[in-house]
């Protein structure tokens, strides 16, 4: 693979690389803001236009099996021309997508236009990880891994709060948000023009085209146990995206949208707040005490729903949505170990790829079972899950080799 260089000396780090971080991050946000701001909609689509939750579950897969796709193909793309230009394209897409779900009366407009988002998440996902990790400060050592990993839980958080407050109290109950959302992508792209390039452009980029899943060889023992905390915790986000809207609604007996969008925001944003928590510990202690915390959290969340309690659903929520910060944030901190420009945004696309494909195989199996098995049973399946990949986990998570051998997967 032909190296990709820096662009940016260390000596003109400063104020321009500052802007590209913040620009970087930024446009994280938006993006997946724009991909939290459906879900406090989910159940107007159910009440006013009739989708069903196997309908709403297909929206899930179509937006993650979309994601997949683009991190398969254009994964690697942002080594050969830049982390800018697919950054840009990334946000053009989320506009795109929010431009369609601002006619939503059909749920094939539904899973068209969370397709759209899907595809810009997943160019985003690998370019615009890529471009914070470039341009992160140098201190504190865990920002690049906690920054990277977690600014998509606080942009869902975000963007599923401030749905949920538009959506209860302000006008446009059904298209405001999209507004705000498309505002924000653009202001996120017009920074991302005025920020400077991290990575000089190069040959190759139609051959990195091709479909292809490498990490560097030092940290391939890491692969398994990354899948396993992936798979649980990005399963678990699908389901706060595809049957939380009707649990809260039909089980905890409350139609509050905003209420909706904080308990979804409730797993996404302590994310944020564990990842620093896992920095305090090795990458495979972090991962262990981030997944055993992560059980403990569906525990509690099996109880609530069989209860019908509330608070405790919120409670155990942020316990299980601090855990993943740790274990995700932990895991992305182990990968990027000794990772050079050109690594990092294969690394991320493999990440992504994990995480989608957990997002997306149980999504589509849940969608086939809701019309056998009630939302109780499903969650205590995915609670099976979580089980299954914590015992993984504490059994077999490592650290990165101490030293790095230089080679890479080709």
């Amino acid at each position: 693979m032909q190296q990709v260089t820096p662009r940016t000396t260390l000596g003109g780090r400063d104020r321009t690389i500052r802007l590209a971080f913040v620009s970087a991050v930024v446009s994280l946000v938006a993006v997946f803001a724009a991909v939290g701001s459906t879900i406090p909609l989910f159940n107007i689509y159910r009440a006013e236009d009739g989708f069903t939750n196997a309908g709403i579950s297909l929206t899930v897969v179509a937006y993650s099996a979309a994601t997949l796709s683009t991190l398969l193909v254009l994964g690697r793309l942002s080594n050969h021309v830049g982390r800018r230009p697919p950054a840009i394209a990334s946000l053009g897409l989320l506009v795109l997508g929010c431009l369609l779900l601002l006619n939503v009366h059909d749920i094939g407009i539904l899973i068209a236009g969370r397709l759209l988002m899907g595809l810009g998440a997943g160019l985003a996902s690998s370019s615009l990880t890529a471009y914070i990790v470039d341009s992160a400060p140098a201190r504190p050592a865990w920002l690049a891994s906690v920054a990277s990993s977690q600014t998509v839980m606080f942009g869902l958080a975000t963007g599923a709060i401030a749905s949920g407050a538009l959506v209860q109290f302000g006008p446009w109950p059904r298209d405001l948000i999209y507004l705000v959302v498309i505002g924000l992508l653009l202001l996120s792209a017009a920074l991302v023009a005025i920020s400077p390039e991290t990575v000089t452009p190069s040959p190759g980029g139609w051959r990195s085209l091709r479909p292809s899943v490498r990490v560097p060889i030092r940290v391939r023992h890491l692969l398994p146990v990354a899948a396993a905390v992936l798979l649980a915790t990005w399963a678990t986000g699908a389901f706060y995206q595809a049957f939380v809207p009707a649990l809260v609604a039909d089980q905890l007996r409350t139609s509050n949208s905003l209420v909706l969008g904080l308990v979804f925001a409730a797993y996404m944003g302590p994310s944020a707040l564990g990842a620093p928590l896992g920095g305090r510990f090795s990458p495979a202690a972090a991962q262990r005490i981030g997944m055993i915390a992560f059980l403990a959290g569906w525990t509690g969340l099996i109880t609530a729903i069989a209860t019908g309690t509330l608070p405790l659903f919120i409670a155990a929520t942020i316990v299980a949505g601090a855990a993943q910060g740790i274990a995700i944030s932990a895991v992305t901190r182990g990968l990027l170990d000794g990772s050079t420009l050109a690594d990092r945004a294969p690394i991320f696309a493999v990440v992504y790829l994990l995480s989608y494909s957990g997002a997306t195989v149980p999504s589509l199996i849940s969608a086939q079972l809701t019309n056998v098995f009630s939302l109780p049973h499903i969650a205590l399946g995915y609670g099976v899950l979580a089980l299954l990949a914590t015992l993984f986990t504490v059994a077999a998570a490592h650290n990165p080799y101490p030293e790095a051998t230089g080679e890479h997967a080709r």
